[in-house]
C-alpha cells in the first residue's frame, strides 16, 4: 500500500508539469496509469490537452477518462511526456521496458521537449542492472540476438507469458529480458545494443529524462538532470 500511495504522489506531482493546450505523451505502466486518470479527472474539469498514448492499453484508458487523443503523425513535437520507469539512476539514466511498452515509450519520449518520470522510492537506484535490460528483438532473429548479447556478458530470457508462449509486444516483436548485473556505463551499452542488426529497441533510456519525481512516503521528492 505504501508503494502504491507513493505512486499516486508522485503521479500528482507530475500533473504541475502539464499546461493548457499541451500535447502530452502519455506512459505505460502502473505509476503512468495513475496519472493519465488524474489527467482525465483535470480535461473533465475543462483542460484542454491531447494526449499521444505509448500502448495499447494507455490508449483504452485515455479514451475511457476523456482524454482526445492524437498521433505523431500530427503533431511531431510532443510538450511533455509523462511516464514511469523500472530503475532511475543518480543522473537520472533509466531501464524501461517491464511492461513491454519501451518501442513506442521511447519513441515518444525521443520526440519530446521534456520528458518526466514518476516512480516510487523502490525504483530509485545507485546503479542501473538489478533489473533485467529488456531487449525488443525481431522474432525471426531471437536466438541469434540471444548469444549475441549473451556474449555482451548478460544471461538472457525470452519474455514468456504464464502459460509458456513468448510475450508479443504492440508491434508483433519479442522481448529478451537481459541480466548483465550492474551497467556501470549505460551510454556504452546502449551503443553497443544499437549496433546490432535485430535488435529493434532497448530499455536503456539515456539522456532522455529532464526530470524525476520520486514519491518517499507521503512526500514526492523532485531530481533533474545535468545537461552533459
Amino acid at each position: 500500500m505504501a508503494q502504491d500511495q507513493e505512486k499516486k504522489a508522485a503521479a500528482r506531482a507530475s500533473l504541475a508539469f502539464v499546461r493548457d493546450g499541451d500535447i502530452v505523451g502519455l506512459g505505460s505502466g502502473s505509476t503512468a496509469e495513475y496519472a493519465v486518470r488524474l489527467l482525465g479527472k483535470r480535461v473533465q474539469a475543462g483542460l484542454k490537452i491531447r494526449g499521444i498514448p505509448t500502448s495499447q492499453r494507455t490508449k483504452v484508458l485515455a479514451k475511457s477518462v476523456g482524454i482526445p487523443l492524437t498521433t505523431l503523425e500530427e503533431f511531431p513535437e510532443i510538450d511533455v511526456t509523462i511516464d514511469g520507469a523500472d530503475e532511475i539512476d543518480p543522473e537520472l539514466q533509466l531501464i524501461k521496458g517491464g511492461g513491454g511498452a519501451l518501442l513506442r515509450e521511447k519513441i515518444v519520449a525521443s520526440a519530446s521537449k521534456r520528458m518526466v518520470v514518476i516512480a516510487d522510492s523502490t525504483k530509485r537506484v545507485r546503479i542501473l542492472g538489478k533489473f533485467p535490460l529488456p531487449v525488443e528483438v525481431i522474432p525471426l532473429a531471437e536466438s541469434l540476438l540471444s548469444k549475441k548479447i549473451a556474449a555482451l556478458g548478460s544471461s538472457v530470457k525470452l519474455r514468456q507469458y504464464a502459460y509458456g508462449n513468448p510475450f508479443v509486444t504492440d508491434e508483433g516483436h519479442h522481448i529478451l529480458d537481459c541480466q548483465f548485473g550492474e551497467i556501470l556505463d549505460p551510454r556504452a551499452l546502449a551503443r553497443q545494443l544499437d549496433s546490432i542488426p535485430g535488435v529493434v529497441e532497448h530499455g536503456l533510456f539515456v539522456d532522455m529524462a529532464t526530470v524525476a519525481l520520486i514519491g518517499k512516503g507521503d512526500d514526492v521528492v523532485e531530481f533533474r538532470r545535468n545537461p552533459r
